[in-house]
């Protein structure tokens, strides 16, 4: 039996993430992988600005973006068109540059296997991290004190047992550890098969110059009743990725895609099938993100259609709020609901982010689609269209934040919809910012961090971390400055970069507001 202090079942990108955090923590991980190398299928390619700042804090975002090289006026923004690709009426689309200013590094393109292969690079730079690759979990059990796995090697059908404190499941939305762990999921079906169709086609490329700069196109059309039709860029000038709904019982050899990619286009052109397969249209969130010591993360935990590139991104986030977590427990300074606080702040942001984006999507395209049409009121539908180019919803009001969490305090609850200001506010990501000549992202501490201007204040927290053994790093660089645009003469930032407190009431001691961001029960 080989003892770690946490195994993750899956090593696609959000449990090589996971590791990669825990492993930089001096965290001892044992990644089960059952596929040998990352499979070519390109999902998961739009990139957050919020998931280059993992990238860097993982200590390979420049290989993140060497990964996968764009020409220089290639542009990964997005269009939406209505009734065909090539059609007179479109708009941009998903401008994630309209949040720049309030992250850290800038958003990327590149498909999900390029991704997972420099998190395994990545991963080999960590003596902390062991990887199984091309083997399975396929037996776990539960005691008080730990978790024991069995997995199999999938070419030899070789057998080992791994031991840890911890287990957490990134093995998809078919999840094995869920289910063994007795975690149930609330699923809302949509009753729509999905193809997915990657494609070769140099041609497309040239038609689509007409929209310089975009790599994903959503074509919206009234017999799709709000679902999309959406086109995306692999590799820039020849290949391609497009999804949409298809009939209830379609096969690979009983309808013709060739056929639908013209009808779409709205013209005939020249291209070649690499892939051809299906996925149910479903929004699932498990009921709760562990059972004891076994946690779920990424499509495990939650799943959707691929509506404006949210899962990826949010499984990455799940790995950052677990990791440092489990880190704190395990060495010691962690609460004693800690842990809890996992589930507390990311299952409502995901039922936010498919309530309040995916699902509303769906409808407000839907009600579109069933209320305005070029050929029966060119005017109405003119003004409309001109009111959706407008509306940057998904982008501008997409700030997931932990308000009102147990780490937090105060009022609201944790959520998927906010705004972005450069204001420092309990629960929200920290705003980049220049102070002492440098952002100040490049001066956080690996866990908790304090900004103030208060050297005695700076030395009332460091003392209380002291107490609590929590690793502290003080910064006594806010300037008047930098105060005036964050608002707050002292910010408390936690390893994930959310603020845990951010004020100047002396009504809450240090020790208190320490206490309460790692969930102890010494409050």
């Amino acid at each position: 039996m080989k003892q770690f202090d946490v195994i993750i079942n899956g090593g696609g990108p959000v449990g090589m993430g996971l590791a990669i955090e825990l492993g930089q923590r001096g965290i001892s991980v044992c990644v089960v992988e059952r596929h040998a190398t990352p499979q070519p299928i390109p999902k998961g390619q739009n990139l957050t600005q919020r998931t280059g700042e993992h990238f860097h804090f993982w200590h390979c975002e420049a290989e993140l973006r060497a990964a996968h090289p764009l020409p220089k006026d290639a542009g990964i923004g997005g269009k939406t068109t209505y009734g065909t690709l090539l059609g007179e009426h479109h708009y941009d689309w998903l401008n994630r540059g309209d949040v720049r200013d309030y992250y850290y590094k800038p958003n990327a393109r590149v498909p999900q296997y390029k991704t997972e292969a420099v998190l395994r690079a990545r991963a080999r730079d960590l003596d902390d991290i062991t990887t199984l690759y091309g083997w399975a979990g396929t037996a776990l059990t539960q005691t008080e004190t730990g978790v024991t796995l069995t997995v199999t090697e999938r070419e030899t059908g070789a057998e080992v047992t791994l031991s840890a404190h911890y287990m957490v499941g990134c093995d998809g939305s078919r999840s094995m550890t869920r289910d063994l762990a007795g975690i149930t999921e609330t699923v809302s079906e949509h009753d729509r098969l999905m193809a997915l169709l990657v494609f070769q086609s140099p041609e497309l490329h040239e038609l689509l110059n007409r929209y310089p700069g975009k790599a994903f196109y959503n074509v919206l059309h009234p017999d799709y009743d709000g679902y999309w039709q959406f086109f995306g860029r692999v590799d820039h000038g020849h290949s391609w990725f497009f999804h949409a709904p298809v009939p209830l019982g379609t096969t690979k050899d009983n309808f013709d895609f060739s056929a639908m990619l013209e009808r779409v286009v709205g013209q005939s052109f020249a291209h070649t099938f690499d892939y051809i397969g299906f996925w149910d249209l479903r929004v699932a969130i498990a009921n709760r993100y562990n059972n004891g010591r076994i946690f779920i993360a990424g499509d495990a935990a939650h799943s959707h259609p691929p509506y404006g590139g949210y899962g990826i991104n949010t499984g990455f986030e799940d790995a950052r709020n677990l990791g440092w977590k489990l880190a704190a427990t395990l060495q010691g300074w962690g609460g004693a609901g800690l842990l809890d606080s996992y589930d507390a702040e990311r299952r409502p942001v995901f039922a936010s982010t498919a309530r309040d984006f995916i699902e509303t999507f769906i409808e407000d395209d839907r009600d579109f689609l069933a209320n305005f049409n070029p050929l029966k009121d060119p005017e109405a539908f003119a003004a409309k269209w001109a009111e959706r180019a407008q509306n940057t919803h998904g982008v501008m009001a997409f700030e997931p934040n932990y308000e009102g969490s147990p780490l937090i305090g105060g009022a609201g609850a944790p959520s998927a919809k906010g705004d972005h200001r450069h204001t420092a506010r309990a629960g929200h990501h920290l705003s980049p910012i220049d102070i002492e000549g440098q952002n100040v992202f490049e001066a956080l501490g690996a866990d908790f961090t304090l900004l103030t201007s208060d050297a005695t204040l700076a030395a009332t927290f460091a003392q209380a971390a002291e107490n609590l053994r929590l690793p502290l790093k003080t910064l006594v660089t806010l300037s008047p400055g930098a105060q005036a645009i964050y608002e707050s003469p002292a910010i408390l930032i936690r390893p994930d970069q959310f603020i845990a407190w951010a004020g100047s009431d002396e009504k809450e001691t240090p020790d208190a507001i320490l206490k309460r961001a790692i969930g102890s029960d010494g409050l």
